[in-house]
């Protein structure tokens, strides 16, 4: 086979194409590599101002709640679960904050969870009674419609606040959506102190919800042995009379 089936190109035109392809890839090496370097030592991502303001209510971080509000964060966002900075404050026992949320006029004391629970609801629940304080102080509700704080209170057994929001005219029969009382909440978890306390404050203990049980019926259900008998005494005293 002869040279002119296959015809040599000049090196004098090679090589100056061969020279502009190696400085391209020189060049975008060079930029690939400027560019690594610069994202490694590149500042870090700040945090969003509400992401902030949140960790700072969960942490009870007063100055730095102080410091976002003052830029105009609005004192009544919420975190991505939906729970309102206040309601946060209560549930967490961020009481510094809660009280630096309560002084911000903008401030929605009444403000609710995705559940319907409200930062009274919170406080009572956790018988942090200074947060209940502050709250009734601001007038917050304390006769909530359905579940209310009363109910919260005599969950857990919070004798403190129980009589705190009786003293300021909380229902003591107050009824749930499904007619439970603060007495029959007291009664499941086995609360004595409390069940007295609602009783001696006038609470019915006849009353049945919506599926016909009494509180005596609660006691019984979540085996609560001392808490049947001091009902089952005051029961048979009123038959009495």
């Amino acid at each position: 086979m002869s040279n002119a089936a296959f015809p040599l190109i000049p090196v004098t035109r090679t090589a100056p194409a061969l020279a502009r392809r190696g400085a391209a890839r020189m060049a975008l090496a060079a930029t690939l590599a400027c560019a690594a370097f610069t994202a490694l030592f590149a500042a870090p991502v700040q945090a969003a101002p509400i992401d902030s303001l949140i960790k700072s209510v969960k942490f009870d971080d007063v100055d730095g709640v102080n410091k976002l509000l003052a830029k105009g964060m609005d004192p009544n966002s919420v975190d991505n679960q939906g729970y309102p900075l206040l309601v946060l404050a209560a549930r967490e026992k961020s009481d510094k904050v809660g009280a630096a949320l309560l002084a911000n006029p903008k401030t929605d004391v009444e403000i609710q969870d995705k559940a319907g629970e409200n930062a009274m609801m919170m406080a009572a629940l956790n018988g942090d009674i200074e947060f209940v304080k502050q709250l009734i102080a601001k007038d917050a509700e304390v006769n909530k419609k359905g579940w209310a704080p009363l109910h919260y209170a005599a969950a857990n057994g919070h004798d403190d606040v129980v009589k705190l929001l009786l003293d300021h005219s909380a229902y003591v029969d107050a009824g749930s959506p499904n007619g439970t009382t603060p007495l029959m909440m007291a009664a499941r978890g086995g609360h004595v102190s409390t069940v007295k306390l609602l009783l001696d404050n006038g609470a019915d203990l006849t009353v049945k919800n919506q599926i016909g049980l009494t509180a005596l019926d609660f006691a019984k259900t979540y085996k609560e042995p001392d808490v049947v008998e001091g009902l089952t005494a005051r029961l048979q005293q009123m038959q009495q009379k």
